[in-house]
This record gives structure tokens, sequence and C-alpha cells, in this order.
């Protein structure tokens, strides 16, 4: 498969809301490993920062769904969340690991990473030399690493865990790596938006990036730009209230300073998306999520919510 095929297929597999994602992506994965006499793609996850969603997020993913894309794509060598392995035998298996794949590997990170007192406030291991923070980790691995992908928005931006007053001096992968970082952001991630950067890494390399160093495949428009209630902010007809069926922009909708597919991607299983159960766009993507953002759901000044008068679209991408 041609990259350009590809991009076509990740973009046109969700507008159309159809399953061409797994019935074309993972032969071709297939196929481009066995011509280039590859093995999967090395992937070492790290877990610090956050809530644990957007590991839970990616256990969602569909077509292709998860036992695919450990079989056919990746090749999960670390994680705290999915190995067996604990205690010394998993921190054995993640330095035997990073010799190992030298210079091979993919490093996932979920969560940010608290930077303040040399990081103290993480601890992904206690050895005999001391504890071995995510900081410490994060740095090692990220230097030895082929690829860095920050999964979800704390991983890629700081997100809620560095929301004031950020007590823990939590950071972005970005701001402790002095490499490049593909931010795969969201809160969580949507399970598409990850395996198909993860798809692309495999068979092309880096993807193409915004100005936030996420992949344009997937945030390369706004939520507003294809919203199925864009017709309504167009005819200046909003909602008064929530739970009205025009636009939300008028109750805090983020959707116009927001990049992500989210109005044709939709989650849970490709069904569903906050606009279609009357919730605005909280803007979950954005580097400034969560405090950007705040307070969730606050209507716009009274003389902007007139159904006759347009708001301010701000900084508005396409």
């Amino acid at each position: 498969m041609e990259k350009v095929d590809f991009i076509k297929l990740c973009q046109d597999s969700a507008k159309a809301n159809n399953h061409e994602l797994s019935a074309k992506l993972l032969p071709s994965a297939r196929q481009y490993l066995l011509e280039h006499g590859l093995g999967k793609l090395p992937v070492i996850w790290l877990e610090t920062n956050d809530s644990g969603d957007n590991n839970i997020a990616f256990m969602n993913t569909t077509y292709p769904y998860l036992n695919q894309v450990f079989r056919d794509m990746i090749d999960l060598l670390y994680s705290n969340t999915f190995m067996a392995a604990q205690g010394t035998d998993a921190l054995q298996l993640l330095e035997d690991t990073m010799n190992h794949y030298q210079g091979k590997f993919t490093l996932v990170v979920e969560g940010a990473v608290p930077a303040k007192d040399g990081g103290l406030y993480n601890v992904i291991a206690r050895t005999k030399k001391g504890p071995l923070t995510a900081l410490d980790a994060v740095v090692r691995l990220g230097e030895a690493a082929q690829y860095v992908v920050a999964i979800g928005t704390c991983a890629s931006f700081g997100g809620a865990s560095s929301a004031a007053p950020n007590v823990t001096g939590s950071v972005g992968i970005s701001q402790v790596l002095k490499r490049q970082v593909i931010n795969v952001s969201g809160c969580p991630v949507n399970p598409d938006w990850f395996v198909g950067t993860l798809a692309h890494l495999l068979m092309y390399g880096p993807p193409e990036v915004d100005e936030l160093n996420r992949p344009k495949l997937f945030y390369g428009a706004t939520v507003h730009r294809h919203c199925q209630r864009r017709s309504y902010f167009d005819n200046k007809e909003y909602a008064k209230q929530l739970g009205d069926i025009e636009c939300m922009f008028s109750q805090g909708c983020s959707g116009p300073r927001t990049g992500s597919d989210c109005p044709y991607r939709q989650w849970i299983n490709h069904v569903s998306w906050p606009v279609k159960v009357n919730t605005p766009c909280i803007g979950c993507t954005n580097r400034d999520f969560p405090d950007g953002s705040a307070p969730f759901f606050s209507p716009l000044p009274q003389k902007t919510t007139s159904h006759k008068q347009q708001p301010d679209m701000g900084k508005e991408r396409p």
C-alpha cells in the first residue's frame, strides 16, 4: 500500500463509518513486513502521571481489534498494564528490552512526567541504587528509542496532570526530551488515532504533523469544521440551553479551536461522540486542556447567545 493510499484509507474509513481500516490496513502491514523481512514494531509502553484512561481506550479499539494489533502490527515488549511480570522481573525485562532493541523500538508514554524535586512524585521502581522515577525512565528510554509517541493529552502537553496548581511540576514528554515526540493527544485518545499512528510508523516512518506535533491524519481540521451541527452555526442558530438541537457554541463548545476528526471518526465502536449526545466539545486534544477550557459548559455572555447574532469565533482553524 502506498503512503497516499494509507492516508486516504484512514480518513475515508472514518467518514464512511465502515470497517475498511481492518480489512485493508492489517493485510497491508503483514505484506509490508513480509516483503521487507521485518518483524513487528517493537514497543515499550510506560505509564506515568495519568488516570489510565488511554490504555483502556486502546483496549477498546475496533476494526482492527486489540488482538489483531498485537498479532499483526506491534510487539509489546514492556507495559505496566498489559504484562504479567512484576517487581524485579519487570525491571529486568525493561533493561533487557532497551539493550536488545537499542535504537529500534518505539517508546509510548502515557501520562505527564513530574519534573519537580527530581521527579520523586512518580516512581516506576525501587532499586538497590534508589528509586527509578518516571523522569529518569522517560529520559533514558527516550534517548534510546527510534520513535517516541505521547499517547493522551497528559503525555502530549501535561493535560489534567499539570492543571493548576500543578504541585508536582508535571509536564508533557516533549519538555523533558530533546527530540521529536509525536503527540497523539486526547483525554482519552481515540484508539484509531493511536493505532493509525503506530501503523504509519511501522510502514512509512513518522507521519506529517501539525504545529503541535500531532499527526495531520487525525488532527488536521477542527471539530467545528465537520460538526453535524455546523449548519446551525452558519445560520446563526445557537442553543439557548444544554439539550437544544442547535449549535452549542453559545454553551461554551470549544469545537472551533479544537483539532480532531471526532465528528466523523466517533467513539464507542464508531457510533457516538459528545455533540451527538448534546454535550459541547471541551477541547480535550488542545495544548491548554483542561485549564484553557474551564469552566466546562460555561455559556457565552448573553449578548452572543442570540439566535440573530454571530459569536466571536476567536482563532478558528480551517
